[in-house]
């Protein structure tokens, strides 16, 4: 896990906005911008880099075309907090793809209980060495669509709710019909709902941690309610004592049984319970009653290794 504690050099004090001259939002080899949205509405849906001086910003924008890279100046000074545009989140994202690059995402809360750092509503989606930090939702969307979302070495902390809305929020919630890919990332101290969800088919979910110690009222690590295929390989789980659900590491097919789950590798990994846990979950609970490929995973006291629902 040498490269998720690479993520600790990201800075969490909040600079003073810098003021570059004409502003802190420079579209890559052109003009600056005093906002945000300034830049989107001059890049006139063509693809760009945005890049961003370090700074605090209460502010949000929305990205209607192109391809955009968000791009931190300094990964981890750059930090969105608390605004959120459409009642959404700080980025609507609904161009023809994007790229979030080491920017800070904190304190989202909307009416809907879904305030998150980004919402993804189209195009492809990648976001690597950002935070998400003590909001109801860190990334959520790509309801009903084809397009592939990747994460890579990225924090997801204080993340989640189950009693602010009808329905429960989560580190990451996505609806997308692409592959989702998360590897090289940390999620911990869950506030609610669970710590990865994604309806879609198909997922890679490689090399990350997932510790729960300190969550709070917390479900599943990963849940894939739909069924799906694809790999969970090289993750390292903890489970907390203070769980809403905790009979189960990996739930799959839990709500409905309607895209295949035969073959869904599982394999490599490492799942254990903090101390003083006395209940004993399954490692993976299978509500598809399809064929997985569990292999070998190391579990520790008390963490059954199977169980069919």
């Amino acid at each position: 896990m040498r490269h998720i504690l690479a993520l600790a050099f990201l800075s969490l004090a909040a600079p003073v906005a810098a003021q570059s001259a004409g502003g802190p939002f420079t579209v890559q080899g052109g003009q600056n911008f005093a906002r945000l949205d300034e830049a989107l509405m001059a890049i006139r849906g063509q693809d760009a880099t945005i890049v961003i001086a370090p700074g605090t910003y209460h502010e949000c924008a929305i990205q209607q075309a192109g391809h955009i890279t968000f791009k931190a100046a300094v990964p981890g000074r750059v930090i969105f907090e608390q605004t959120a545009c459409e009642g959404k989140a700080a980025l609507v994202l609904r161009g023809t793809g994007s790229t979030v690059d080491g920017i800070v995402f904190r304190g989202f809360k909307v009416d809907d209980g879904n305030g998150a750092g980004i919402r993804i509503e189209t195009g492809p989606l990648v976001v690597r060495n950002s935070m998400f930090l003590d909001s109801q939702e860190g990334i959520i969307g790509g309801s009903g669509t084809d397009i592939p979302i990747t994460i890579d070495h990225t924090t997801f902390s204080g993340l989640g709710q189950c009693d602010q809305s009808p329905s429960c929020a989560h580190s990451v919630y996505f609806e997308t019909k692409g592959l989702v890919t998360i590897t090289n990332s940390r999620f911990e101290r869950g506030r609610g709902g669970h710590y990865v969800k994604v309806r879609g088919p198909r997922v890679s979910i490689t090399n990350n941690s997932f510790d729960d110690t300190a969550g709070h009222k917390t479900n599943y690590m990963i849940d894939l309610p739909n069924g799906a295929t694809g790999l969970i390989q090289g993750n390292t789980f903890v489970q907390g004592r203070d769980k809403e659900n905790w009979t189960g590491f990996i739930v799959v097919a839990a709500e409905v049984r309607e895209q295949s789950a035969a073959g869904l590798r599982i394999v490599g990994n490492t799942a254990s319970l903090a101390p003083g846990e006395t209940r004993s979950p399954a490692f993976v609970a299978d509500y598809s009653h399809e064929r997985l490929a569990v292999g070998d995973n190391r579990l520790g006291k008390g963490v059954r290794a199977f169980e069919t629902r």
